[in-house]
């Protein structure tokens, strides 16, 4: 991973670890009501931004979406995309590439883990189900994504302060 320093006030880096703890914690609370934002480029170039729920589980990020969504029709065409939220003491953006994940088995461990936050998902038709989900997302079965970070910024918003850019690997977080 390599660290950049953001920071104009001579704050020093923030660890990864500060955001990850964070992550951690938000993947065993049950409906932790952080808002995730996901953007994602159109196929003429302008950006589309969406609300969506996203789990954090084995160092990504999980969220879904139906097929003719807007958001689902520009991964198939372009996988870049941030996703963006507010956590407690820090404001984290994370740049990836979004894969549509078909894989029962993770289809599976997705799903027990949405229910342990209070989502009743369930796995059907190569997707995820329930009996609500976000108005976004639109109808069901939903795809499941992951999103691999690539780089991530951070901005403090509570001590100690600071400003910090993370890049990972070739194979993400580690």
């Amino acid at each position: 991973m390599k660290t950049k320093n953001l920071d104009i006030y001579g704050s020093p880096p923030l660890p990864w670890s500060r955001a990850r703890d964070l992550l951690d914690a938000m993947r065993n609370e049950t409906g932790h009501g952080s808002s995730w934002f996901l953007s994602t480029v159109r196929p003429d170039g302008r950006p589309h931004a969406a609300g969506v729920g996203v789990f954090w589980d084995d160092e990504k990020l999980w969220f879904t979406s139906g097929p003719r969504t807007r958001k689902s029709r520009d991964i198939v065409e372009n996988a870049n995309v941030v996703l963006s939220v507010g956590l407690s003491g820090l404001d984290l953006v994370i740049e990836g590439n979004a894969t549509r994940v078909t894989d029962p088995a993770a289809l599976e461990r997705l799903a027990a883990i949405a229910r342990g936050q209070g989502w009743p998902a369930r796995v059907t038709e190569g997707g995820l189900t329930a009996e609500y989900s976000a108005p976004s997302a639109g109808r069901p079965p939903w795809y499941l994504y992951v999103v691999t970070p690539v780089t991530a910024f951070g901005v403090a918003t509570a001590e100690p302060n600071g400003a910090t850019r993370w890049r990972f690997g070739p194979s993400g977080v580690r």
